[in-house]
């Protein structure tokens, strides 16, 4: 029998791009970037310089595990954050765009008055505390998450990015749990929000970590918890950056006014409510 004739990268991307679109928007990227990731090679690298090339024989099954509705960044273990590549694990959210909302009104906030101490919780793969430290390096930064093994994959982020980081396990609905940790001039915090009964891709509910993901009936629950602890953790002028979901500002601005916070919604790239924003000068130093 005469042997298969090999298919070219750039003809197993193609079938695959048609194969994907069956479950993602996003179907040709995805082959690409899972193709890049096979051969070992950049995108760009992929696309200028090896799509007549025999396709891979690993590239089949990663298609595969794809048109199942994992995530590509979990199949690649990688995802890039605010220019930072990234390790990710089923233990981790996936960062995503929209959460660099945060990232960019601390930027403009603290213009004139870099951050001293930047606290980030619920960090995750560490997305938000890195990209904060990329830039203010001369910062001190410190993470907290509830979940040891998220710890373990931000703490190889941090080796990377930026080795001084403090990484600390602490559950914020714990008595205690921020004892010693100080006060900080930036808080970025990217909790969960999302209601228990949502309606989410399959890719999001049947891989990303629920505990990262649900917050009760109304999405609410972590907010309760957590925004009224903020005037104990911030500095004096310091300002804690809160992910919301596109529509709860109004709700969580209220929790923190209850608080003594006053509040600034930032919009995220989609003209939606991301972030808000919480200072108050009911914060006193230490």
């Amino acid at each position: 029998m005469a042997d298969a004739i090999a298919i070219t990268v750039a003809e197993a991307i193609r079938d695959a791009a048609l194969r994907l679109a069956e479950t993602s928007d996003t179907a040709r990227l995805d082959a690409e970037v899972l193709m890049a990731h096979v051969l070992g090679v950049t995108r760009s690298q992929l696309l200028l310089s090896w799509m007549r090339e025999p396709a891979p024989a690993g590239f089949a099954a990663l298609v595969d595990r794809r048109a199942a509705h994992e995530p590509v960044a979990y199949i690649t273990g990688k995802a890039e954050f605010y220019g930072l590549e990234l390790d990710v694990t089923p233990a981790t959210l996936i960062p995503r765009g929209d959460t660099e909302t945060l990232v960019e009104a601390a930027r403009r906030a603290l213009t004139d008055r870099p951050p001293a101490r930047i606290l980030d919780l619920g960090t995750g793969t560490g997305a938000l505390l890195l990209a904060a430290l990329s830039l203010w390096p001369e910062a001190e930064g410190v993470a907290t998450d509830r979940s040891p093994d998220a710890l373990t994959v931000a703490q190889t982020n941090a080796a990377r990015h930026a080795p001084t980081a403090r990484l600390v396990l602490a559950d914020w609905t714990k008595a205690g749990w921020s004892a010693d940790l100080g006060r900080f001039d930036l808080i970025l915090t990217n909790p969960p929000y999302v209601e228990d009964d949502a309606r989410l891709d399959t890719s999001v509910r049947g891989f990303e970590p629920a505990g990262a993901l649900f917050s009760g009936p109304e999405g609410l629950d972590d907010y309760r918890a957590l925004v009224p602890q903020l005037p104990g953790l911030l500095a004096p002028g310091g300002v804690a950056m809160v992910e919301i979901g596109w529509r709860q500002a109004e709700a969580v601005a209220a929790i923190g006014a209850e608080t003594g916070l006053s509040s600034t919604v930032h919009r995220d790239l989609g003209g939606r409510d991301r972030v808000v924003a919480f200072s108050g000068t009911n914060v006193q130093a230490a």
